[in-house]
């Protein structure tokens, strides 16, 4: 089962064989794990296409050089279509009836079973910050439909169990507010900030801060809207591979492929991924260096969208070469692979206006989440690396350093904790409530102000000003 689970997680994408035996036995695998892991996949494809004739090649579970891939619609595997189902738009009773959909897949905590597993840990995670968003949309998408009321015990319960969640504070106090009990709604918010300030040393975020002062004053705008929908809309059968789902596009159906240079000294390490990147859709290859030299000059001839790039090669290292990179007009985004993530350049490499940095020996679907972070302008670090980085450079003094942070607002503030806690703009979006356009508006404005250019660079200037603290990392 770790096998299909595994796969699972890949999404479609291939897993190379030496990861599913690095992955599935960390530390030392068994001598005859490739013929063991030969053997499940046999198993799992009698199990999934009972009906196969003995030589036609596998539909499901395909081999895909040089590992294998699940190939499934949405609408087969509970987690893709869970996942699928929380991303969708629409009106109130649509959003309502589609975070019930979704919540109802759930059967308790995701991959429980491999919970020593890293891989299965890191998926578990994302896929509980999934469930959460869920709670919440469902919650909002009640509170405009009225039914504010009913909502008071499953909020009490979510904010109990998440008390770091300014999004369920929010929705909390509004259900309490709505149902005519202002007292125990700014009750709720005085909790909110004596939790905030006793876990973070924080105080509450600038929504909720409006939230309380607009209670107090009785703003009109908290009522519930006089016209509300009332007819919800059935969503329809999931959509077939390379369709969009409602309210969002399919990949490269209308944006062009995001073009990679990637930049390593190992051949093996370039094949692979190029391999990566082939089998993804909407992304593709500009071109391939072996060094830091090779790799200024195909930029400059090639205009990639993105460099991925080794930060340890001979002639030019990796960070030389990103610095010059990005000194260029209209630069590619940078990301940066590092072997073990304690390399004294890769804080250097931040400070150097990186999009961030990834483990090179990261999972396929982890280097992909890393691309398009980049490439949606959040700056992605990662999790393996990020606490022992930021613990060991953190607060320290350089004349190179970001400008000190004088001048901004609180809301400007509050924005750049945000950042530097490592949430995308749409995440910051759903926090602050305030349209995704806006919030990348606001930190365009933070970035020209302090006089930078890439969003880690923000993270950097959080933490060296003594803003955000190691511990002040989680959510």
């Amino acid at each position: 089962m770790a096998v299909l689970a595994r796969l699972l997680v890949a999404r479609g994408r291939a897993v190379p064989v030496s990861v599913l035996i690095d992955e599935l036995w960390p530390g030392e695998p068994p001598a005859q794990a490739l013929s063991t892991i030969q053997g499940y996949v046999s198993r799992l494809r009698r199990a999934l296409e009972p009906g196969r004739a003995p030589r036609k090649e596998a539909e499901v579970l395909v081999s895909a050089p040089p590992g294998y891939a699940l190939r499934a619609e949405t609408g087969q595997v509970d987690c893709w279509s869970f996942e699928k189902t929380v991303k969708m738009e629409g009106d109130p009773a649509t959003v309502w009836e589609r975070m019930d959909q979704a919540l109802s897949l759930w059967r308790g905590p995701a991959l429980a079973e491999f919970s020593d597993l890293t891989w299965a840990v890191t998926e578990a995670g994302r896929l509980e910050e999934l469930r959460l968003t869920a709670v919440e949309r469902r919650a909002d998408a009640g509170l405009a439909l009225g039914h504010s009321a009913a909502l008071v015990a499953d909020l009490e319960a979510h904010v109990s169990a998440h008390p770091l969640r300014e999004e369920g504070w929010r929705l909390l106090a509004l259900a309490l507010y709505r149902g005519g009990r202002q007292g125990d709604a700014l009750g709720a918010l005085r909790r909110a900030r004596t939790v905030l300030r006793d876990e973070l040393g924080l105080d509450l975020g600038a929504t909720l801060q409006r939230l309380e002062s607009d209670m107090l004053v009785q703003a009109p705008h908290l009522d519930l809207p006089k016209e509300q929908p009332v007819t919800a809309h059935r969503p329809g059968p999931p959509s077939p591979p390379g369709v969009p789902a409602p309210g969002g596009n399919a990949a490269g159906s209308a944006t062009p492929a995001l073009r990679v240079l990637v930049v390593d000294d190992q051949a093996l390490v370039r094949t692979g991924l190029r391999v990566v990147l082939e089998s993804e859709p909407g992304f593709e290859l500009a071109g391939e260096a072996g060094d830091g030299e090779q790799a200024i000059a195909l930029a400059r001839e090639t205009r990639p969208d993105l460099v991925l790039m080794d930060i340890q090669m001979p002639r030019l290292d990796g960070l030389t070469a990103a610095r010059r990179i990005l000194a260029e007009e209209n630069p590619p985004k940078v990301i940066m692979m590092t072997t073990f993530g304690t390399d004294d350049n890769l804080y250097s490499a931040l400070r150097a206006g990186v999009s961030g940095f990834v483990l090179k020996t990261s999972a396929p679907e982890q280097l992909i989440t890393a691309m398009r972070a980049a490439q949606a302008g959040d700056a992605l670090i990662d999790p393996a690396v990020t606490t022992r980085l930021i613990s060991a450079f953190a607060g320290r003094t350089d004349p190179a350093a970001p400008p000190a942070l004088a001048g901004l607002s609180d809301a400007e503030l509050d924005l750049l904790k945000l950042i530097a806690r490592g949430l995308t703009n749409r995440q910051i979006s759903a926090t602050l409530a305030v349209p995704e356009e806006a919030v990348a508006a606001s930190v365009s404005k933070l970035l020209d102000h302090l006089g930078l250019f890439d969003r880690a660079q923000l993270v950097v200037a959080a933490y060296e000003s003594g803003l955000v603290n190691p511990g002040d990392t989680g959510r």
